[in-house]
């Protein structure tokens, strides 16, 4: 419920009705907290808006975004049967639609289609994503390579529908700025329930479907994408689009400029040299251990329910990482907070070892309790690491530039995660763990974990201020500049 602030209209009271039984019913009135905080936001801004933003975050982010990436796991063993390390190439392919954020953006801002600047994009992006998944589900036995192209279009619906609802929700927290933190947490509530549901029924319709129809249920938050380009609310632009669209460019080139001007000045590039090299050099080693949980004889032999439970509690276990942050680490120096997840980070990846060896057993603790435990250690290190990241990103944009430069850096921080699959495809290949030979796993996860704490040496590129204090501003960014200037130059001017 959004604490009471003179810029908010009031609540609609409860009925006489509603608080009576409120009243005789705690658990009645904890439920309809939410229903009106809802509603309020809907009356606030528009109700297609926020119908928007549950289908994209909550469906088509968070229950596909789950739902995507266990099922896809199961297609690739299971029906295209390919080795781990070429899995992880596969899968390094997926995050190019997430890279290209920001010319997604730029296309819904130059140019609008028949006067609309969202709507038409919104259908654009379910219909890349639901033909996708269609011909990836019901057209039978495909070519590696063309089931590749079909999951990097699931993932661009997703990504092109993200930058689209990204923009509406930009647009309405300055119109309505003092509910801009009520939709930030509106976003976050609708993905995590959808990521929740997506990783609970993912295993189970793996089993009942079989990897390759329970793709075709991808189809669905598309179709939602869609509908959503049809009923949700745009005012129709009506200025002349040639000249308009020409102001725009002419800004595009400024921004472009500004960014060019910033990522030179070391107090940027360095924070985000350390960001990407953080990410990359934690080589992924997921599909060789995933090949692992489900090989009948070298691993536990879990089940497809088992493996999404799995994932579900892992994604309770990243919102507890969340609140830890929040209520404990957020007001630490960058360098300190970042030092200690790194080296947790580090540390906890052990746990893998001790998983592929078996020791857990020999430790008398079985298999599902371990794992559970492993996932969720894994996923709270991983989000007090990756939260100071994503503020530390917001902390270096320069003013006039924020959304765009921010768009940057996201596509810098998929840059280092696509770098990350690809090396530790690269790593698992080297030392021939395959679908059926696990014995040299255990080494592979041995150099992620000791790459993670070498990435402890580069931390020095992590500035010491608080998250309070101002990194980038047009002062210091003047200063800095300067500095760059040759001393010929400088006695020039």
């Amino acid at each position: 419920m959004i604490a009471e602030s003179p810029d908010h209209e009031a609540e609609e009271p409860l009925t006489k009705e509603q608080a009576a039984a409120a009243n005789s019913n705690p658990f009645l009135l904890l439920l309809l907290q939410p229903y009106q905080w809802i509603k309020m936001l809907s009356q606030q801004l528009n109700p297609t808006f926020i119908l928007g933003v549950f289908l994209v975050y909550g469906l088509s982010q968070g229950f596909s975004g789950a739902y995507f990436r266990v099922v896809a796991d199961y297609y690739w063993k299971d029906v295209q049967r390919v080795q781990p390390s070429v899995v992880q190439l596969y899968i390094g392919f997926y995050y190019i639609p997430w890279i290209m954020k920001p010319l997604w953006g730029l296309l819904t801002d130059v140019f609008p289609v028949v006067g609309y600047r969202r709507r038409p994009y919104f259908i654009a992006a379910g219909v890349i994503g639901g033909v996708s998944a269609s011909v990836l589900a019901f057209t039978g036995a495909l070519p590696a390579a063309a089931a590749v192209v079909c999951l990097v279009g699931v993932a661009a619906g997703m990504a092109i529908a993200d930058v689209v609802i990204d923009a509406c929700i930009a647009k309405n927290s300055i119109e309505a700025s003092a509910l801009a933190s009520d939709l930030q947490s509106l976003c976050g509530f609708c993905s995590s329930v959808g990521a929740l549901i997506g990783y609970s029924t993912s295993g189970l319709f793996v089993r009942q479907l079989g990897a390759q129809l329970a793709l075709g249920l991808l189809a669905i938050p598309p179709a939602s994408m869609i509908f959503l380009g049809f009923v949700i609310s745009e005012v129709k632009t009506t200025r002349s689009n040639v000249s308009h669209q020409n102001k725009v460019v002419g800004k595009v080139r400024d921004a472009i400029d500004d960014m060019l001007k910033t990522v030179k000045c070391p107090r940027v590039w360095k924070p985000t040299s350390y960001m990407y090299l953080s990410l990359a050099l934690s080589i992924s080693t997921h599909e060789g251990q995933f090949y692992w949980y489900t090989d009948p004889k070298a691993g536990p032999a879990f089940s497809q329910e088992f493996v999404g439970l799995v994932y579900a509690i892992g994604a309770l276990a990243s919102i507890v990482g969340v609140l830890i942050y929040h209520k404990l680490l957020k007001d630490f120096p960058f360098r300190n907070i970042l030092f200690f997840a790194q080296l947790l980070y580090g540390i906890s990846g052990m746990l893998d070892v001790v998983f592929v060896l078996r020791w857990n057993l020999e430790l008398g603790l079985p298999d599902y309790f371990f794992v559970v435990t492993e996932e969720c250690v894994s996923r709270i290190v991983t989000r007090i690491r990756w939260m100071p990241m994503i503020i530390l990103s917001t902390k270096l944009c320069p003013p006039g530039i924020e959304g765009t430069f921010f768009a940057l850096l996201m596509c810098i921080d998929s840059l280092g995660f696509l770098s990350s699959k690809w090396a530790g495809g690269l790593v698992l290949k080297l030392l021939n763990v395959s679908r059926t030979n696990f014995q040299s796993l255990w080494l592979a996860i041995l150099i992620r974990n000791i790459l993670r704490l070498a990435t402890l040496a580069l931390i020095f590129l992590v500035p010491k201020t608080d998250p309070s204090d101002a990194l980038v501003s047009k002062e210091n960014m003047a200063e800095e500049a300067l500095q760059l200037v040759p001393i010929k130059q400088e006695v020039e001017v």
